[in-house]
């Protein structure tokens, strides 16, 4: 089921006339269709693809100058702008919209002669963490369709893990891209906050979304970063903190990592997960590395400091889908005030709702102070925490979740408990700072977890040396 071939690989075939894109390209549309019932996909461009491979094939037999991801085989979240292409962020309220210009990351994919195949199912409006809120059904896991492939970006997870594509992109606002990694068995790679440009993607929450990258390898993500990180006329929270070079990832460096006690004590977690982590800490210790543990007191304030401040955000970001300047709108109305509400009532779902109510809630006159002042003084804190941590250590050890892929309606009458199950991922998207799941383990229930690690801001380099170390020698 899921690509062995690197990118290099690929490229290598290519090069040597063993195959061209237009056949690659054609490989790949096959297994989408055959496996169409798992609903990764909301739109294909088959047609699209096949001429684009045909002139990257003519591109490469008259000698011409070739990008870093010729032929390459790129999926998209469904939050991700492509010009002249449907976008709806999976919800009721942009159906049949089509975006009038190129997300940044899109124009550098297609720069580096990327291939761009079609646009993934996900949560709407990037919301959830099951891929059980679309306007287009439930994305299944491939590994068992009874399991939900994790969200919001569960499509793009989906079809990097049945093989659909080389590489996708997700978003990630919150474990958007790590928790479904985990779920799906596959490698989810958030960056620092302002690596990659935002411009072009379909705001949940401004301060915490960022795209990022799903791949079978640390290679190939490392080749993707490369190409999409840097600054950006267009979105001021870009930084122009340039990326080194990803090269050399086989190394035999020696690292100081931290984890967290009472995270690896916590009630939610499976037993199985800690145990599997713990044995993993002991191995890094009889390598050679420093591996130590500390209490971390904010642990139980992250959940909430994370869904008020991000719900506070989206209940802003999420009011200019109003009926008036673009998507679906109520045309019976009489006046603007109805218009509003029986066009977002008809066109928005029902976890989008909650959330736009809780944050216009918690940015009420009488509950500012006592809600979203207080979770930004929470986020302070553990920036602060986090900077500390970094002085001392290259890489924090988590669980990505805590616990593997949920039944097909599990979290459907509890929000609660899907809100809580983020408890390890939304600290690296409070504090800004860059974070991957790995998928290094099988469960007893034989779906699979991993392990998350986190560097600091602007060090993925550190990063991904440590994922390529993790994956190549500590993999069971």
């Amino acid at each position: 089921m899921l690509v062995t071939k690197t990118i290099q690989q690929y490229q290598y075939d290519i090069f040597n006339h063993k195959n061209g894109c237009e056949n690659i390209v054609k490989s790949f549309l096959e297994k989408i269709e055959s496996y169409k019932p798992l609903n990764a996909f909301i739109e294909v461009y088959e047609e699209e693809s096949i001429k684009r491979a045909k002139e990257l094939d003519t591109k490469r037999i008259n000698g011409n100058p070739l990008g870093k991801l010729y032929g390459v085989v790129v999926a998209l979240k469904d939050v991700i702008c492509y010009k002249d292409h449907k976008i709806s962020a999976a919800s009721n309220i942009l159906i049949g919209f089509t975006s009038v210009y190129n997300s940044t990351v899109v124009e550098k994919l297609l720069a580096e002669d990327a291939i761009i195949i079609g646009n993934c199912n996900c949560d709407e409006f990037a919301m959830g963490s099951t891929n059980e809120n679309s306007a287009y059904g439930n994305v299944l896991n491939a590994l068992d369709e009874t399991k939900v492939p994790g969200g919001s970006s569960g499509g793009s997870a989906v079809a990097v893990q049945a093989g659909m594509c080389m590489i996708s992109l997700g978003s990630d606002t919150g474990g958007s891209v790590r928790q479904p990694g985990d779920f799906c068995g596959i490698i989810g790679l958030k960056p620092t906050y302002g690596r990659i440009s935002r411009h072009g993607l379909i705001a949940y929450a401004s301060s915490f979304d960022q795209i990022g990258i799903f791949g079978n390898n640390i290679e190939d993500v490392g080749l993707v970063l490369e190409v999409i990180s840097g600054g950006d006329d267009y979105d001021s929270t870009a930084s122009n903190n340039k990326l080194e070079k990803i090269t050399a990832l086989n190394n035999n460096s020696l690292y100081r990592f931290v984890y967290l006690k009472n995270a690896l004590n916590h009630s939610s977690l499976d037993p199985e997960i800690k145990n599997r982590i713990e044995n993993l800490i002991q191995k890094l210790k009889k390598e050679g590395h420093v591996v130590e543990g500390i209490d971390f007191e904010l642990l139980d304030y992250i959940v909430p400091a994370y869904y008020v401040l991000a719900t506070a955000e989206a209940s802003s970001n999420l009011s200019r889908y109003d009926g008036v300047r673009y998507g679906i709108k109520d045309t019976s109305v009489t006046n603007i005030t109805e218009m509003y509400t029986k066009t977002r009532t008809m066109g928005f779902g029902k976890e989008v709702k909650r959330r736009i109510m809780l944050g216009t809630f918690v940015l009420s006159s009488g509950y500012y102070d006592a809600y979203f002042s207080k979770a930004q003084q929470v986020r302070r804190l553990l920036v602060e925490e986090t900077e500390k941590i970094f002085k001392q250590y290259d890489a924090v050890i988590l669980p990505t979740t805590p616990c593997t892929a949920f039944s097909i309606g599990q979290m459907e009458t509890d929000p609660v408990a899907m809100y809580l199950a983020d408890i390890y991922t939304v600290f690296a998207n409070l504090t800004g700072i860059a974070a991957i799941s790995l998928p290094l383990f099988k469960h007893i229930n034989n779906m699979p977890f991993g392990v998350q690690i986190m560097s600091d801001k602007y060090n993925e380099v550190t990063l991904l040396h440590i994922s390529e170390m993790l994956l190549k020698d500590y993999k069971q």
